[in-house]
């Protein structure tokens, strides 16, 4: 039975910190891999990304495992949610051996941050190490293959995409290889993932279905709404889609990283514009290599490529779709259910 989730990846688990309230509106989510590690690549494209242990990743490096990858509010400050998942993979014996003694071990655990600083009213709440353990403790005590809670959880918490709100969303599919590939992502984007002339969510349109678009006079209601809203809501055009992209194909790290740039085009379908300077877009790879690639197959990889892609605008969409509106002291930021009820 599958969740249509990263879950859907045989040994991920996924976990959400999300504090709101007294100023807050953030989180941390974090994806933990099995033990023992996932293969892992990244790739940036947006101007103004937040991150850490990226470098870690490149094929070139030592590094081919990961035991993490944290998503997290914040901005740069919310990197520090990394040291609270490390300690408690440390305390696990969990990382990279560097020494005889089987305690003395190195957690690699890549972060990325979205922008949302000041959007709960308090500029200076924002995830810390004790956010990134919380996650990674709900992450651990989740049930294999256990559904992700989608929407305003986690590091989507204080997520916008243009002037709606945003969050965390999730999607999988089965390849007729019987291969997963699966995507998370925290849709937080300075471009919007709503078409201004029709209402409907651009990611759609890639989703080989028929799209219903919203009413004329609903079209307009919204627009109205929008406009309304966007004047008490000035942050800082600071923002920053990130992604998580999974398979359980067995990759070697240049082929996971290759399947992280792709992915990227699940971003460019569902939010326009894309990966500008003002963005931090970042999407990372996972391979916990339970299924071979044909490997008479040169081109065995193309349809792993394919699948991340949809899998990630398929997940924007959800995120959008699951999120819930906010009025508080930071700003409004409407939901697109609310705008649209009923579509």
């Amino acid at each position: 039975m599958t969740v249509d989730a990263l879950t859907d990846v045989s040994g991920l688990r996924v976990g959400h910190a999300t504090r709101t309230g007294d100023g807050w509106l953030t989180g941390t989510t974090v994806v933990l891999a099995p033990e023992g590690g996932a293969v892992a690549a990244v790739d940036v494209r947006g101007g103004g990304p937040g991150t850490k242990e990226t470098d870690a990743l490149d094929p070139r490096n030592v590094v081919r495992t990961v035991e993490a990858v944290v998503l997290t509010g914040g901005s740069a400050y919310g990197l520090d949610a990394a040291s609270g998942v490390m300690a408690w993979l440390e305390e696990r014996g969990r990382g990279i051996r560097v020494g005889a003694d089987p305690a003395h071990v190195v957690p690699v655990v890549p972060a990325a941050c979205v922008f949302d600083l000041g959007r709960g009213g308090d500029f200076r709440a924002r995830p810390d190490a004790a956010t990134g353990r919380a996650a990674v403790e709900a992450a651990a005590a989740s049930e294999p293959g256990a559904p992700v809670p989608q929407g305003c959880v986690g590091a989507g918490t204080g997520a916008v995409t243009g002037v709606v709100k945003g969050g965390v969303g999730s999607a999988s599919t089965v390849l007729g290889s019987g291969i997963t590939v699966a995507a998370l992502v925290v849709a937080n984007a300075a471009g919007s993932t709503v078409d201004p002339e029709t209402g409907v969510l651009y990611g759609e349109l890639f989703e080989g279905r028929r799209v219903e678009y919203p009413g004329a006079e609903v079209h307009a209601a919204a627009q109205r709404r929008l406009a309304q809203t966007a004047a008490r809501s000035t942050p800082p055009p600071l923002n920053t889609t990130l992604a998580v992209v999974a398979t359980d194909a067995d990759l070697s790290k240049p082929q996971a990283q290759k399947l992280a740039g792709t992915a990227h085009d699940g971003i460019a379908r569902a939010v326009r514009p894309v990966h500008l300077l003002n963005d931090g877009d970042t999407v990372f790879a996972l391979s916990t290599g339970d299924r071979a690639l044909d490997a008479a197959d040169p081109l065995a990889l193309n349809e792993i490529l394919a699948a991340g892609a949809d899998m990630v605008t398929r997940a924007i969409v959800r995120a959008v779709r699951a999120a819930e509106p906010v009025d508080g002291p930071g700003g409004a930021w409407p939901s697109y259910g609310e705008l649209y009820a009923g579509r």
